[in-house]
């Protein structure tokens, strides 16, 4: 769960840097790294939530 966990908080930092350079400076190609890296984060938390509920069960 801790490496989800980190997984996520290093994901949504680049989002967000990348999300930032796309809004701020036009930068085309920070908004592709942002856009992949928020798929990839969607995958991230679906795990997140499977392994949450698990563990909740517990």
């Amino acid at each position: 769960m801790n490496e989800l966990i980190a997984k996520i908080k290093e994901l949504n930092a680049a989002l967000i840097t990348d999300a930032e350079l796309q809004a701020g400076k036009g930068n085309k190609a920070a908004g592709t790294r942002a856009r992949k890296a928020s798929l990839e984060l969607e995958k991230v938390l679906k795990e997140f939530r499977k392994v949450s509920l698990e563990e909740s069960k517990k």
